[in-house]
């Protein structure tokens, strides 16, 4: 007996889906021909042809046969243009569109429709197609383009100059499984909301007479200089309460915000200018202080895309003293900038204020560029 098998319901959860996404990668080349009346007599089949171009990931040349591609058989004399696909290697047919427009005396452009030049009204395309080609046909276009007496009398030769603007669409298609939509983690926020809720902290910091609660489990998790101070072999008699020196408390506040959302706090909306570089300065140097690897790089980030005649001189000095690479190299090429050696810090009081900071560095910047501490003084 014949087995009949069983019809598969297309929701179940071995059922598949595919989509085949098609796009017109479109591209435009302007091929200018001066001292065009020079161009005849070049020959049946010869041709004039524009530079490489790129257009939908393939190589592509304008061809311009000012006495024909072929022979016509009504005798008559055609200029036929021509596109062609110049790429070594391709895998798969190129489907292509194909626009050609000559532009007139006024600028108004002209497009080939059933063979003819027609005018186009602005901002239309009129992309010809679709053309297939493939290894052993690499060239599309029109033969009889125009009547060669009728174009050397026409508008479209100015100055004894032809302009042609090519168009080119390119078909591609991409063939993908859709991707499941996933809920993006509310991890941050949820701890962000338990840092402000204060619900189960077990230690308090007094930064500046102002109270911070946390928890001392997650500032483990995050520091290695919390995790020593309060369960490590050195920790402190003390750790419910603990009071931080020398640290603004705005700075130990962000410092918490990125501990418990893994997010730099966006200094540069809640203030303007300079005093949020200064802010991000001194979180750079809260994180490490407190061994916060991953929001020192985002500092030492923010501050590298934020550097000015304002901020390079304590930028470069926080970058010496914290170990910051790309910090200190990206503050010495700014100061190392003509423009800059010959205008921004020849001001005496710029110059002393670079040189308290890295004497050593910046002489080195400046003899580079042969520019004398003599002429600054």
């Amino acid at each position: 007996m014949a087995k009949v098998d069983s019809f598969k319901d297309p929701e179940a959860p071995n059922s598949t889906r595919s989509i085949s996404k098609n796009v017109l990668v479109k591209g435009s080349h302007t091929l200018e021909i001066q001292g065009y009346s020079l161009t005849k007599g070049m020959g049946v089949g010869n041709y004039i042809s524009s530079d490489t171009f790129f257009v939908g990931g393939h190589s592509w040349k304008v061809q311009f046969y000012p006495d024909g591609r072929k022979v016509d058989q009504s005798g008559d004399k055609y200029v036929s243009l021509f596109m062609a696909l110049v790429s070594e290697k391709w895998e798969e047919d190129v489907r292509v569109w194909l626009e050609f427009v000559l532009l007139d005396e006024s600028g108004n452009k002209w497009f080939i429709s059933n063979g003819l030049f027609k005018m186009a009204p602005k901002d239309t395309s009129f992309l010809a197609g679709p053309y297939t080609l493939q290894d052993g046909k690499r060239t599309m276009g029109y033969p009889r383009s125009y009547k060669r007496t009728e174009l050397e009398a026409s508008q479209f030769l100015k100055d004894d100059c032809l302009t042609i603007q090519c168009t080119v669409g390119v078909v591609k298609t991409s063939t993908y499984a859709p991707k499941l939509v996933t809920q993006l983690s509310d991890l941050g926020q949820l701890y962000g909301q338990l840092l402000e809720s204060k619900e189960r902290s077990d230690v308090s910091f007094e930064v500046e007479g102002e109270t911070f609660y946390a928890h001392k489990l997650i500032l483990s998790a995050r520091s290695p200089v919390f995790k020593e101070q309060f369960f490590g072999l050195s920790k402190e008699e003390n750790t419910c309460h603990i009071k931080i020196e020398e640290m603004q408390a705005p700075i130990f506040k962000g410092l918490l915000h990125f501990i418990y959302c893994d997010v730099i706090p966006d200094v540069e909306k809640e203030l303007a200018g300079l005093e949020a570089i200064m802010m991000t300065q001194h979180l750079l140097a809260a994180a490490y202080r407190y061994g916060i690897e991953r929001l020192q790089s985002l500092c030492e980030a923010r501050l590298c895309g934020n550097i000015d005649v304002d901020t390079v001189a304590s930028s470069l000095a926080l970058a010496e003293q914290h170990g910051c690479i790309q910090l200190k190299s990206m503050c010495l090429k700014f100061i190392g900038l003509p423009e800059n050696l010959e205008g921004n810090f020849i001001c005496p009081s710029r110059f002393a204020k670079l040189k308290h900071f890295r004497p050593i560095w910046l002489d080195l910047c400046l003899l580079s560029y042969d520019i004398w501490l003599d002429k600054i003084i």
